[in-house]
């Protein structure tokens, strides 16, 4: 049997098949951004060719597939999302516009705010309100939702987020709500914030309620036509795509939570990485996942990635926990471009899949990464993509010409120069996740993963003072295989807002009770598995304004009153973060949460390398670093384990190729890994 992991990039759809004894199949296929389902198909073919099967045998013994999506990410990022009415509390519909009163910049006097993914007609004021404590001040008044609707209907909205004052504490007005939405227009998705985010702060709630309905009904799309399109195809095993939060979902809980999948691709290469850090033993990683189009950069601590409660995406708050992933508009189509003062800039602005960077033959004809790195040698026209892509050098070196007459430089330079520049915005991305975190860089390794990351790496590692990085063998697919190597996942929030000191401890511990059964109840609804629970709080001292997570899962919940421990644990969480506690100081639980997880089948661990003598360099080929050298160039997949290689040479295989610097040293780890040591 088969488990297959898809990740749909912004260039490229990777793919990975893994057998019942770890052996990993890997595939690359052009994604298609007008129907992601059609590069999904197209791969799986290329997949089932490799494994000498036709696509209906291979599904037929797949046991399970794995995707990672970025349609919720693109209908944010391009604002291609539904039209989405707003159903709120009468006088704050103008919530998601002025937010906190803040901006992204705030010294930026100039700085536009962020466009509303609903415009103000449409964001409609209902008469209803609850009190801070869930009591019923104002009942809901059916004329002003009635009207409410047939504003909307009118309107031909495709979804409703609807988000009432305090109804985290009661939710009967939304539930109500949502009926009479359904019953009056039919086929429109409804959202609502009892169901996305039952939790204190109503920015943070109507913003994640109302993205939720912006990319809710393209991806609830989208998963209905994959799932189609594969059953068509023989597959009849579960879907499962990856949430930000590193989890699975089913289809239907993806499509329900539609918010939760905004970002589902970077995910898998995070789940992954950690994945990596216990085959290697190297609890201290940073991810560096560079594609075509962007660059993710994350961070892996003892073996575990760090969480955010909330997070920006295109200018919208989404307050759902996921990974703390920082990504930079830096890839291999990135566009180069020359601004005023002939200053020379790379990306965020990229090539796509369609047309691509020019060398791909498909129209393109401005300089990208990718053509600086085929002009300076690194790639190989005649084996990109194993030979199925020839890329077209002339082509790159009439890109890189138009960026070097901007600059009055020569070819070589320019293209070094878009190699190097590229190389410091990496770097930099870097930094936003560690120095900038207060977390030394040089305690990490470097994992390099992503088609475009082998040729960027050991300089990045260089100009961060890093000692170490590790380019796995997977390395062109580790977000599609990461997938594979997580577990279902569902998470439950409850705002439980006291002074530790008055809250009563039996009541605390029947909450989180009830919110584990509710996790619980919601995924034996496509599970019958061996599940793990977690339990944290999101707590804060009196005076504070923000809250920090603080884990639970040592506490002992069988016991008398659990609120000492939890304050206990909350003081040393403080100090681990900023070195200091206040245990004189009042602490405040604010929101509870319960993470439910069911335990797949562990993904069978790749097999060892069979000892063989060291594999000698397939060919040479002249490469331009201080000047041309020529430099000896290896087959990836046939390195033998322990095989040493001093830089400068070039390793390849099919989806990825890796340089080695002048006195890089890498070595083959027993997996096929290369573990490179850089001098600093």
């Amino acid at each position: 049997m088969y488990r297959i992991g898809v990740d749909v990039g912004g260039t490229f759809t990777d793919l990975v098949a893994v057998d019942d004894s770890g052996n990993a199949t890997l595939a690359k296929t052009p994604s298609t951004p007008e129907d992601p389902s059609t590069g999904v198909l197209a791969g799986l073919k290329s997949l089932a060719g490799m494994l000498g099967l036709d696509l209906a045998a291979l599904l037929a013994r797949t046991e399970r597939v794995v995707h990672g999506t970025t349609v919720a990410t693109n209908a944010l990022l391009e604002r291609r999302g539904a039209r989405v009415g707003l159903l709120t509390t009468e006088g704050h519909r103008d919530v998601i516009e002025m937010r906190e009163g803040l901006k992204d910049d705030r010294y930026n006097l100039r700085l536009p705010p962020p466009p509303q993914l609903v415009p103000r007609r449409l964001r409609l004021g209902l008469r209803e309100r609850l009190r801070a404590d869930g009591s019923v001040e104002t009942p809901l008044d059916m004329a002003s939702l009635d009207l409410g609707l047939r504003v909307l209907k009118e309107a031909a909205v495709e979804a409703v987020a609807v988000c009432y004052l305090h109804a985290y504490r009661d939710p009967r007005h939304e539930r109500a709500t949502g009926d009479a939405v359904r019953r009056g227009l039919p086929g429109v998705y409804v959202s609502l914030s009892c169901e996305v985010l039952p939790q204190i702060k109503e920015y943070e709630r109507v913003s994640t309620t109302v993205v939720n309905a912006y990319v809710g009904p393209a991806l609830s799309r989208y998963l209905a036509r994959l799932e189609r399109r594969l059953g068509e195809a023989g597959y009849d095993g579960p879907t499962l795509i990856i949430q930000s939060h590193g989890g699975l979902a089913p289809v239907a809980e993806a499509g329900r939570l539609a918010a939760g999948a905004v970002l589902s691709g970077p995910a898998g290469g995070v789940a992954g990485s950690v994945y990596a850090a216990r085959l290697l033993g190297q609890g201290n990683l940073i991810p560096f996942d560079m594609g075509g189009t962007s660059t993710d950069i994350s961070l892996i601590v003892g073996g575990r990635p760090s969480l955010v409660a909330a997070r920006r995406v295109a200018g919208q708050t989404i307050a759902l926990n996921s990974l703390e992933i920082a990504s930079i508009g830096a890839g291999g189509g990135s566009l180069a471009r020359v601004a005023a003062g002939a200053i020379l800039h790379v990306g965020p602005q990229s090539a796509g899949a369609v047309p691509g960077p020019a060398c791909y033959g498909l129209g393109g004809t401005a300089a990208t990464v990718t053509d600086a790195n085929l002009v300076l040698g690194y790639l190989d026209p005649a084996s990109f993509l194993g030979g199925r892509r020839r890329l077209d050098r002339a082509a790159a070196e009439t890109a890189v010409d138009q960026i070097a007459a901007a600059l009055g430089v020569a070819r070589l330079a320019a293209a070094r120069g878009i190699h190097r520049v590229v190389n410091t915005t990496m770097a930099e991305g870097v930094r936003l996740v560690s120095v900038r975190r207060g977390v030394d860089p040089r305690q990490f390794a470097l994992l390099a993963f992503g088609g475009a990351s082998g040729l960027h790496a050991t300089e990045i590692a260089r100009q961060l003072d890093l000692s170490r990085v590790i380019v796995p063998r997977v390395a062109a697919v580790l977000s599609a295989w990461g997938m594979l190597a997580t577990d279902l996942r569902f998470e439950v929030v409850r705002t439980h807002i006291g002074d530790t000191k008055a809250l009563d401890g039996k009541a605390v511990r029947q909450l989180f009770d009830e919110m584990e059964a509710e996790g619980l109840a919601r995924l034996r609804a496509s599970f019958d598995g061996a599940v793990r629970t977690s339990r944290s709080a999101d707590m804060r001292y009196g005076e504070q304004v923000f809250e920090i997570a603080v884990p639970l899962d040592e506490i002992d919940w069988t016991g008398g009153d659990p609120l000492p421990q939890i304050v206990e644990r909350f003081h040393r969480r403080h100090r681990e973060l900023y070195t200091y506690c206040l245990p004189d100081q009042e602490t405040v639980l604010v929101n509870a949460r319960v993470s439910v997880a069911g335990i797949l089948s562990a993904l069978p661990r790749e097999p060892a390398l069979p000892s063989a003598p060291p594999a000698r360099p397939r060919c040479e080929r002249r490469i331009y670093l201080d000047d041309w050298e020529t430099t000896p160039v290896y087959d990836f997949g046939a390195l033998s384990p322990s095989q040493t290689i001093a830089g400068p040479a070039i390793v390849e295989s099919e989806m990825t190729t890796v340089l080695l610097r002048a006195a890089d040293e890498a070595i083959v780890t027993p997996l096929g890994w290369l573990d490179i040591t850089v001098p600093v």
